[in-house]
């Protein structure tokens, strides 16, 4: 890239010093010179331009390209040599201005590759050694200094945690963190030192995955970025038909050259990848990295949207919603006895439990004699007391039969959701109850989406249909579908498509599929970055759901502002070239006009850089 730009700077330079050193032996009344100087001028740029559009049709593409090789060539062969030498201006400053503006627009997306972590502090026994980022292992134990980078991702261990998180969600508020929380690899420590455990090691790390979508997405040539292109094979029929008219109505070559200088957008054919590549920027801002310019257009135009339930429109995660127990017991003391030996257990509800034990009372120490029955529970020792927490069954096995118990069955065969019980020595004396909690964003995001444009929106899950009906109660899904397998979401998918262009939203495997099928899917937070990530064509980089309505409408902004200078920048090239079929414009004369109009599409493309949204 390094290397191009020396070229279109070199380009530039040197076109733009034969038309002033040619203006100079001009007006020196040494007209020969001057003509050299431009001749050489243009021929420069033309070869250049020559190689571009040979490259681009052995890749089977046609662009506007052709019509300015056109005017040159034109402008050669009827000694027009000043106004080919202008074109040529035109055209190596328009290749400079894009390399210029897509650089500028990039700058949110490169920033993540110069932040990536290179060392980290590790306890090796008792000392701390200095590691490269790629010699960590899942369990390491870690220090994070002030100032440094979390590394991998991992569970705080110790330590008052501060962070500075904007470079994942665009949030410049640090976020504080305590033990047992999980962090993601590429934020900065901004308060004191603590110790992590590692989750994952560095190729598997949050950030690594991300840094490897955005050097993916840097290396993919954008499907829309020439959106003019689009349009060139017919406004070159256009072009060839008025000047056509010019030569029947004058049989003047000049008039002919016009018309084709007049047709020779240059900048404007970079003024749509500008507009695209600073909306992938400014999403990248935000915290939603957007693969390339096809999905920015694909979430522009989407009108139907599609949420997984689970982890998406929920957190996804077990939490306590009720605890019931033996009258003979209060809930503090149960809670704090079953809650010191789930924190034994790595599943879920175990640790959803020991969490909720921890802000409820403190715990024993460690338990003894612990025992875990994988899919079932767990059970351990207490001050001389036998605990067990896990399904109804596990723990009525280990119990004597009493009236609580049966009352505690008949409560287990009422509820839909999931339950625990918990059982001290040979008494079952409690039962939790937990849910999926609804993400607190969720309502907020759905009104801020229907005011995006979005007229239709459902809910997918493969819970049953009263769990989805209670999920959804207050967000105003338009429909949804319930007890829906993977190829059954992606059956709604296609079925949605043929309504309209359809972006769906999740976060896990089993919703890869449907990601994969839709116009825009999209993988929702750090969970989010294995096959729900590569299956999806953006991913949110944070585990909320807010940023998702100011990233559609800044694809649709984007878009609107890349049309604009299509079709405005086109339509008024349309003008001119009547006005110098008709031979009101000389070929100099029409280059002017058209630098003027495409200089005001580049600048119109440029807003695209700084879209402000209300909040």
């Amino acid at each position: 890239m390094a290397q191009s730009r020396r070229v279109e700077v070199f380009l530039f330079a040197f076109s733009l010093a034969a038309l002033l050193l040619g203006g100079c032996f001009a007006l020196a009344g040494i007209s020969q010179i001057a003509a050299y100087c431009w001749l050489i001028g243009t021929a420069c740029v033309l070869v250049w331009l020559m190689v571009i559009i040979v490259a681009a049709i052995t890749k089977g593409t046609v662009g506007l390209d052709v019509i300015a090789a056109f005017s040159m060539i034109g402008s050669l062969y009827l000694g027009e040599l000043l106004t080919g030498n202008v074109i040529a201006v035109m055209f190596a400053g328009g290749q400079l201005l894009e390399a210029i503006a897509q650089s500028r627009a990039r700058q949110e997306m490169t920033a993540l590759l110069a932040r990536s972590p290179r060392i980290a502090t590790r306890y090796e026994g008792e000392s701390l050694v200095a590691v490269k980022i790629e010699d960590i292992r899942v369990g390491d134990h870690l220090l994070i200094r002030p100032g440094d980078l979390v590394p991998v991702d991992g569970i705080v261990a110790r330590g008052a945690v501060l962070l500075d998180e904007s470079v994942m969600t665009g949030e410049s508020l640090p976020v504080a963190h305590h033990i047992d929380d999980r962090l993601y690899s590429g934020v900065t420590n901004i308060g004191g030192a603590f110790d992590m455990v590692a989750l994952t090691d560095a190729a598997g790390s949050t950030f690594s995955a991300i840094i490897r979508m955005v050097s993916a997405a840097e290396q993919q040539k954008a499907p829309m970025a020439r959106l003019a292109d689009r349009y060139a094979l017919g406004l070159f029929a256009f072009t060839v038909a008025l000047a056509g008219l010019g030569w029947l109505l004058s049989e003047d070559p000049l008039r002919v050259l016009a018309v084709f200088v007049v047709a020779t957008p240059c900048p404007l054919i970079v003024a749509v990848p500008v507009a695209i590549v600073s909306g992938l920027s400014r999403c990248a801002k935000i915290g939603v990295l957007v693969k390339n310019g096809g999905a920015l257009e694909a979430m522009a135009t989407a009108s139907s949207l599609l949420f997984d339930k689970t982890g998406t429109i929920t957190v996804g995660e077990p939490s306590v919603a009720q605890v019931l127990m033996d009258p003979e017991w209060n809930e503090a003391d149960l809670i704090q006895m079953a809650g010191t030996v789930a924190q034994a257990s790595s599943h879920s509800v175990s640790k959803a439990l020991a969490h909720y034990a921890t802000q409820t009372s403190s715990l024993f120490s460690h338990p003894s004699h612990v025992v875990e029955a994988p899919g079932e529970g767990i059970s351990g020792e207490i001050e001389g007391r036998h605990v067990y927490f896990g399904t109804f069954e596990f723990v009525a096995r280990h119990v004597r039969t009493s009236g609580w118990v049966e009352n505690a069955r008949s409560v287990v065969g009422q509820q839909e959701g999931l339950i625990a019980a918990i059982g001290v020595d040979d008494r079952l004396v409690g039962l939790v109850i937990f849910h999926d909690s609804i993400r607190p964003e969720a309502a907020g995001v759905m009104r801020a989406l229907r005011q995006s444009g979005f007229k239709r929106i459902g809910l997918l899950t493969g819970d049953r249909r009263q769990v989805a009906e209670a999920v959804a109660d207050g967000l105003f899904f338009d429909h949804i579908e319930a007890g829906a397998t993977p190829a059954g979401k992606v059956n709604i998918v296609l079925q949605e498509k043929k309504r309209a262009v359809v972006a769906m939203v999740g976060d896990g495997v089993n919703d890869a599929p449907a990601l994969a099928a839709a116009n825009i899917g999209i993988a929702l937070g750090a969970k989010g970055v294995g096959a729900s990530a590569e299956a999806a064509d953006a991913v949110v980089l944070i585990d909320r759901l807010d940023p998702l309505p100011e990233a559609f409408q800044i694809a649709q902004r984007s878009f609107l502002i890349a049309k604009q200078s299509v079709f405005v920048g086109i339509g008024l090239s349309a003008i001119g070239m009547v006005v110098a079929a008709f031979g009101y414009l000389r070929p100099i004369e029409g280059a002017v006009l058209q630098e003027a109009i495409d200089v005001a599409a580049i600048l119109n493309a440029l807003r695209a850089l700084d879209i402000k949204f209300l909040s």
